[in-house]
């Protein structure tokens, strides 16, 4: 069987290059032969920041470069990867191959998020696809499912778990009762967590990918600056164990929801969701994206998201695929100009809020009074005795709250603050219905 060998320029070489290296080392006679020879490819070159540096994989030194624009210029590469992660010379990489005509594959959600809209222009003036299954999700085919399998459907929401690393550390402080910062200690000793773990516990991981996936779902580029993003670094295990007894689990979960008046919600955020929820039991580093269309109704795509296998199997993927449709099919392009994405202060859920109060009579009527001055409903309040200081002077007081706009209920406890029964600011939680 004859067929075209793709070359394949890769840019980074790392725990998910080297990934990509051993799947065409061992399946790409497989490869080839389920593509019925449209997805033979092989990578020619490869470019790294130190040639000294011990890698793994067994790929021949003379593919190796330090110059990143080699795997641009080499006018036997047809493809470029770009694993090197990264905003600035991972555009200027991305960019350049779009300018060259050569389909990109990218794993990089924050390139993409952030400077999506600039790259995505280039790809269409230059009819070059960008690839990018592996930035969400690691290798759940969220990407494709989104694009491609339901693309007949109006998509209502996409809720995930879409971080392992914050996943893990929740899941510890749950479970074994530990503070964030055991738990981190404990996520970094099994090589969870980066040494730089900030992205992760920051919600901006996630909301990266997040991001994505809405500007997949409908259609237009999400600016990130207007994205609503906080992380896990605040949660106590006081608040887990609250959530526990009322019946939820804390989760850091990203939400794309599309709202009747044509407006999208999308957040970043550690949230209060049922025991009886299906991504309550997502556990440990994995991820799952909940996606609900209106005739196809709700799916779940669970797996590892993160990882040198999972990752470079989704690569692959978008090798295989740029290989088969280098220039019929153009990857994701925006189909509409712009949407409304729904100030965070206009969505509404129900609450979970703590408030730290001097122990004495008439502090729930004091903070139900500007509730309701506020027309904030409260449908039940909780106070557990607390048996290793029953002579404190202060206790935790927890209120459930009916559904409002976060603006208002910002603005009622901006009042509460100033109540002299408070002994802290008020903890907030969404608490998610989904």
């Amino acid at each position: 069987m004859s067929c075209t060998v793709s070359g394949i320029g890769l840019a980074g070489f790392g725990t998910v290059g080297s990934g990509v290296w051993k799947i065409l080392e061992e399946h790409g006679g497989l490869i080839e032969s389920r593509s019925q020879g449209a997805a033979a490819m092989e990578i020619r070159k490869i470019a790294v920041r130190d040639l000294s540096k011990k890698r793994d994989g067994n790929a021949p030194t003379d593919l190796f470069t330090t110059n990143l624009m080699d795997v641009v210029d080499d006018p036997s590469i047809d493809i470029v990867v770009e694993l090197i992660g990264g905003t600035d010379a991972a555009f200027e990489l991305v960019a350049a191959a779009l300018k060259a005509g050569k389909p990109v594959v990218t794993g990089n959600k924050a390139l993409l998020a952030e400077r999506g809209a600039e790259l995505f222009s280039l790809s269409r003036e230059n009819n070059a696809p960008i690839h990018f299954e592996a930035a969400v999700a690691g290798g759940i085919p969220i990407i494709k499912a989104v694009q491609e399998s339901l693309m007949g459907n109006r998509i209502e929401s996409i809720a995930g778990i879409i971080n392992g690393t914050s996943n893990y550390i929740l899941q510890r402080m749950t479970e074994a009762g530990l503070g964030y910062p055991e738990a981190l200690k404990e996520a970094k000793e099994l090589g969870y967590a980066e040494a730089d773990e900030t992205l992760d516990v920051n919600g901006w991981d996630a909301a990266h990918k997040a991001i994505l996936l809405g500007s997949l779902a409908h259609g237009f580029l999400i600016d990130y600056k207007d994205v609503y993003v906080r992380g896990i670094e605040k949660v106590t295990p006081l608040d887990i164990k609250f959530a526990s007894d009322l019946g939820y689990v804390v989760k850091l979960l990203s939400l794309v929801i599309a709202r009747n008046d044509g407006g999208i919600e999308i957040r970043t955020q550690p949230s209060f969701l049922s025991k009886t929820h299906i991504l309550a039991s997502v556990h440990g580093v994995f991820n799952a994206v909940a996606v609900r269309g209106d005739h196809l109704g709700e799916s779940l795509f669970y797996g590892r998201g993160a990882g040198q296998g999972p990752t470079a199997s989704s690569v692959v993927s978008d090798l295989v695929e740029a290989t088969r449709n280098s220039r019929s099919d153009r990857g994701f392009l925006p189909y509409r100009e712009a949407g409304k994405l729904v100030a965070i202060d206009d969505t509404a859920t129900s609450y979970y809020v703590r408030f730290s109060v001097t122990d004495r009579p008439g502090v729930i009527a004091e903070i139900a009074t500007v509730l309701a001055k506020h027309q904030i409903g409260i449908s039940g309040t909780h106070s557990p005795v607390d048996a290793d200081h029953p002579d404190a002077d202060f206790v935790e007081m927890v209120f459930l709250l009916h559904t409002c706009p976060f603006g208002k209920l910002k603005i009622a406890l901006a009042e509460v603050e100033n109540l002299d029964c408070l002994t802290d600011r008020p903890v907030v939680f969404r608490i998610e219905t989904l």
